[in-house]
């Protein structure tokens, strides 16, 4: 990218720009449209709201009717006396979650997390009563028959809460729920008791079908519904998941041992640690301009029937929050959900930025604080790799001048010939052109492991430092009239001031890429890339940008006491006692130097054959 190029992406963004700010509607049509989507949010919200404070299904309609009463005993058939009934709830409660049943279908209908609040305030509900389904399905008589069709009867046997769907005193259907204390974890015993003479003979397994759309709980979300899916984890340990960021199915043809509804900071996961027999279809749907969803996912699973007389399936509910270390003590790689990075930027998070960010927020400090000490931890840990870089820039800075004479001895020479030479400075003072860029490479990991951090970290939801109200979200200070494309219509300051620390950093250490063609588009680069980051990173976690910002606040003061401590003369001292060594070429530099001997020797004769 050379300086038209530069200049040809200020235009397009120029342009977006204005074309976005020439089509902004007028005041008055964003006033008519901030109304009606006002009322359409507040329409939404409210049948959210009510779902969660009184799990409703539809009414049934009564039939009076004596042909229509046949034609659904035709259609149920032994099971026709369950469907009759009046809905009731049974809240089972700890002091972190409260599950709502619904009698009918013996199916959760509201978990209520005690200890989070939704951006509007609200309790976090992890299920929509109307927008949900949870029901076991089989073939009986010739028939389809789903649970959640049929009315159980709700029996208390101590901690065990006990749903009876019973046909016969020798064959029922039992749902039992058990919920421990201080746990987001809920026990689910599914019970055929005498039911090989309902379910057909050559029937080998029955279907539990489980949907769930997803509420909205967070301010941003777009962002939200970006990293809302269905996970899932093989029984060989290996997590997957549907796309994020479209409508996508699949069918699962190995044994999986849980499928989770994970949401950016919750998830609903239903578990079976022996595994669910193979196939699992699972599928998701972004829930499009709905203010009050974000994605509707769905699976159904295969549980074997062996016609037994009293079959159980044990399995597990978790309804809770993405918090790394309550989903790691479970043991079956639920935490493997959380998007830590791939590789080592994994390993940078598990072995090193989480277990430092643990301990800080034992001292239950605010917040900001942690984050700030958390940064010059990890400063002081790679101090060696940043006086290594600054030593290196140094070193460079002191031979430019001498640079700049080769710059000018061969200005009309052949490139090659200019490059020989600079590399033959570099050789006779000791110094590795590269020696200032590998270090900070090599902080590069750190830099992408918060990336992927702090939009994970539940533990900064809702908390506020400064002007940021929430430091997982955005801290607009300023709503715009219009959206900017790849920006939004708000303007965040800590990502401001991370893009200004970020360029003067740039400018401060423009110095090194000096006199060489290649480094001199680098530095165009490094000018480019925080423009870009400010754009991408708008709309992301402001604990993030914050961080991002103290940590060049850091840099320039640990560079301010290393000038002080560098004597730049010594190392000129230095560099010129270097050069009168004889130079040690190492094999590789031997190498190089023979190709590009044999390379200007073919450019000779290339020239030749043209004359």
């Amino acid at each position: 990218m050379d300086k038209n190029s530069i200049i040809g992406l200020v235009l397009i963004f120029g342009i977006l720009i204005g074309f976005s700010i020439y089509n902004s509607p007028s005041e008055a049509e964003l006033a008519l449209q901030q109304k009606r989507k006002d009322s359409v949010q507040a329409a939404e919200r409210i049948k959210a709201e009510k779902a969660v404070a009184v799990p409703a299904e539809k009414p049934k309609e009564v039939m009076n009717d004596s042909l229509e009463n046949l034609r659904k005993k035709q259609a149920m058939g032994s099971f026709f006396q369950l469907t009759q009934g009046k809905t009731s709830y049974t809240s089972i409660q700890n002091n972190r979650l409260k599950l709502s049943i619904s009698n009918r279908g013996a199916r959760p209908v509201s978990a209520l997390l005690k200890d989070y609040k939704t951006s509007f305030g609200k309790p976090v509900d992890l299920i929509s009563a109307d927008s949900s389904s949870f029901a076991l399905v089989f073939p009986a008589e010739g028939r389809t028959i789903r649970t959640d069709s049929l009315y159980f009867a709700y029996h208390p046997k101590g901690n065990t809460h006990c749903f009876e769907a019973r046909i016969d005193s020798a064959t029922a259907i039992l749902f039992e729920y058990i919920l421990p204390a201080d746990s987001f974890h809920v026990q689910l015993n599914i019970r055929l008791i005498g039911m090989g003479k309902m379910i057909s003979a050559n029937a080998t397994d029955v279907n539990l079908d489980w949907k769930l759309s997803s509420l909205t709980h967070e301010k941003n979300k777009q962002l939200e519904a970006s990293v809302t899916s269905v996970f899932y984890r093989f029984a060989d340990g290996e997590v997957d998941n549907l796309s994020e960021t479209g409508d996508d199915k699949e069918s699962l043809p190995n044994t999986v041992t849980w499928v989770s509804f994970k949401q950016q900071y919750f998830c609903s996961a239903l578990i079976q640690r022996s595994g669910f027999q193979k196939p699992t279809d699972v599928s998701v749907l972004p829930a499009g301009d709905s203010s009050a969803f974000t994605k509707h996912m769905a699976a159904t699973f295969t549980l074997p029937y062996k016609h037994g007389n009293d079959e159980v399936h044990k399995l597990e509910f978790y309804f809770g929050p993405n918090h790394f270390k309550t989903l790691s003590s479970y043991n079956i790689g639920l935490e493997d959900q959380l998007n830590l990075g791939w590789g080592i930027i994994g390993w940078i998070n598990l072995y090193a930025i989480i277990p430092i960010f643990n301990i800080l927020t034992n001292f239950n400090i605010n917040m900001g604080i942690v984050i700030l000490l958390m940064c010059l931890i990890i400063k002081i840990v790679i101090l060696p790799l940043t006086y290594k870089a600054y030593l290196s820039s140094a070193k460079m800075k002191v031979l430019k001048p001498e640079m700049d004479e080769i710059n000018v001895k061969f200005e009309k020479e052949d490139p090659m010939k200019k490059q020989q030479a600079i590399m033959a400075l570099y050789r006779k003072a000791g110094v590795n052109p590269l020696g200032g860029c590998i270090p900070l490479l090599l902080q590069l990991p750190i830099l992408l492991a918060v990336l992927r951090f702090f939009p994970a970290s539940i533990e900064l939801r809702q908390k506020a430092f400064l002007w940021a109200a929430d430091l997982s979200s955005y801290d607009s200070i300023f709503t715009l009239p219009f959206t900017i494309p790849m920006y939004g219509d708000h303007v965040s300051l800590f990502t401001l001031l991370m893009t200004a620390s970020t360029i003067i950093y740039t400018r401060m250490n423009s110095s090194q890429f000096s006199g060489n063609a290649q480094m001199e588009q680098m530095k165009w680069m490094m000018y480019l890339m925080p423009l870009i980051f400010m754009f991408s990173l708008n709309s992301y976690s402001s604990g993030l940008t914050y961080y991002y910002f103290i940590a060049n606040m850091m840099t320039f003061g640990i560079q301010y006491l290393m000038k002080l401590s560098v004597n730049e003369e010594a190392i000129h001292r230095k560099i010129q006692e270097n050069k009168k060594k004889p130079v040690k070429k190492s094999r590789f530099q031997q190498k190089l130097e023979e190709m590009t001997k044999q390379q200007q020797a073919l450019q000779q004769q290339a020239k030749k054959k043209k004359k």
